[in-house]
């Protein structure tokens, strides 16, 4: 039995070493914590809480070739209000979605906001002015067709009003509302394929006056083909 008394007192030293619940470890230097990875602020909106980015002059591009209607393009845009794809519409509008793959290739729409957002209608970006007045230096026309409605997740591009029906620069426009009833004079680009759950909550942070709430930034806009 005193044999026994050595083990004994061996196992109890052993269970009073076993793994705790604390996140504290000890070194040769003495006891240490893990470090908590700081969390990021969320507005109202329930967006990640961003700055604004400072407007800038995007300079002249060159107008690209129309895209074939066969060539399938999907823009992915994320913002930090979360991501959205827009499947293209090449053969409705191959002017106007060439021209958005190639600014989005070159960076154009990184790093800007949508500087219009009219709840139950339509947020609109695409200006890096921020103004509502930018563009690429060339229009585009893709003149839509007589009975073009403009519906929930449809994306048209915006055009002064003395434009001729279909013209476009870069800004661009997502319908948020069931049904916008603006007649056939916008080119349609595409349609929303996901994160439409992502263009509703953005659609609601926008004031009486069309002016957003709060910063809403396209951070980068990914092009894929196929």
């Amino acid at each position: 039995m005193f044999r026994l008394l050595p083990a004994l007192l061996v196992a109890l030293v052993l269970a009073g070493c076993g793994d705790d619940s604390s996140s504290s470890e000890t070194d040769a230097n003495g006891p240490r914590t893990h470090a908590t990875q700081p969390q990021e602020e969320t507005t109202a909106g329930g967006c990640r809480a961003v700055e604004a980015p400072e407007p800038r002059k995007p300079g002249k591009h060159e107008k690209p070739a129309p895209l074939g209607s066969g060539d399938a393009y999907t823009l992915t845009f994320k913002t930090n209000c979360g991501d959205f794809a827009v499947e293209l519409d090449p053969e409705q509008s191959p002017r106007a979605t060439a021209s958005l793959v190639e600014l989005a290739r070159d960076d154009y729409f990184d790093n800007t906001v949508f500087h219009r957002i009219v709840p139950g209608f339509v947020i609109q970006g695409g200006d890096p002015t921020a103004t509502g007045t930018g563009g690429p230096g060339y229009t585009t026309v893709d003149r839509p067709p007589s009975n073009a409605r403009y519906t929930s997740g449809v994306v048209a591009m915006a055009k002064a009003g003395n434009e001729p029906p279909g013209a476009a620069g870069s800004q661009f426009y997502v319908v948020t509302g069931q049904d916008a009833g603006l007649p056939p004079d916008y080119a349609i680009v595409g349609n929303v394929s996901d994160g439409l759950d992502v263009v509703q909550r953005i659609g609601e942070l926008g004031d009486a006056s069309e002016q957003p709430t709060e910063a809403v930034v396209i951070e980068d806009v990914e092009v894929s083909e196929g």
